[in-house]
């Protein structure tokens, strides 16, 4: 199977031992699945623009250390990629401040590549938001892609600050629901958009939607998850968490990994909620390697 994952990646700088010292990093909530998917042992491309700057050639060499497809990466010149700064606080709730505004990323869809063999796409919410105004190009790629066979998954990640108004996103994210196959929200993201008051509200939402599988994360640390005729929800236990950043990127690609070797809902949601525990008590959104292996 191969999984192709589209959206910005992003120059990260993370706190490390104290306020006046920042590590840096690259980091996205699309990026930091693909990494994850590819860690679980899939083939996957990233489809992405970057400069040609020397971050940008960092970047690249990131996905290539990391195994993933580069084929679909435009590197467009004198352009530069969007930077995010992470705070944290005591319980390791994290707080994001970025400078993203020339990024490159936001004509991602401006014009479509000729060819994408994949099995599966995946997009978020905030890949949605920064390419709204070629979103008729990105509806078109979403349509000859179903139209091939290929699964869509989305993943909502509803941030406010990036859109003018609600209504903006809603009327974006209806557009686009229609070509989902599976959709992985957060109930807080889906209580701000939608209204949604619990997890089956949320699945709801996006049944009306013909979406086929919906797997709803709670801030109590709950996943419940829906396919068609099947549910499942599991209460993972609390960890110490230092940095929450990635959690909800790696349970996608720990759960979605499991799901296509053919796991149940129950043994999918364990293989997310275990590898997001895992994330959440290191500080940024990508695990060290010799961590995540054990080595």
């Amino acid at each position: 199977m191969r999984i192709c994952c589209a959206g910005e990646v992003m120059v990260e700088l993370a706190e490390v031992g104290g306020a006046d010292l920042y590590r840096r990093g690259f980091g996205g909530d699309s990026y930091n699945t693909a990494i994850y998917l590819a860690r679980e042992g899939l083939d996957v491309d990233y489809m992405t623009r970057l400069g040609d700057d020397a971050f940008s050639q960092a970047i690249v060499a990131c996905l290539e250390r990391e195994g993933i497809g580069t084929s679909l990466l435009q590197c467009i010149p004198g352009r530069q990629p969007g930077l995010y700064m992470i705070e944290n606080s005591l319980e390791g709730e994290r707080q994001f401040h970025y400078w993203r505004g020339q990024s490159p990323a936001r004509e991602l869809f401006e014009r479509l590549p000729d060819a994408m063999p994949c099995d599966v796409f995946y997009f978020t919410g905030i890949t949605l938001a920064i390419t709204r105004d070629d979103i008729d190009n990105l509806k078109c790629l979403l349509q000859r892609l179903r139209q091939r066979g290929t699964g869509v998954v989305f993943d909502p990640n509803y941030r406010p600050r990036l859109w003018h108004s609600e209504s903006q996103a809603r009327q974006h994210y209806r557009e686009v629901l229609p070509y989902c196959t599976a959709v992985l929200p957060t109930l807080e993201d889906d209580m701000a958009l939608w209204g949604a008051a619990s997890a089956a509200h949320s699945a709801e939402v996006y049944m009306s939607h013909g979406v086929e599988e919906i797997v709803v994360k709670t801030p109590q640390l709950l996943v419940c998850a829906f396919a068609g005729e099947q549910s499942c929800q599991r209460q993972a236990k609390p960890v110490a968490a230092v940095d929450t950043t990635g959690a909800g990127d790696s349970f996608n690609a720990a759960y979605l990994a499991a799901r296509f070797r053919g796991a149940s809902l129950e043994a999918a949601i364990i293989a997310g909620q275990n590898l997001a525990a895992s994330v959440v008590q290191h500080r940024g959104a990508l695990l060290p390697q010799s961590l995540e292996t054990g080595q």
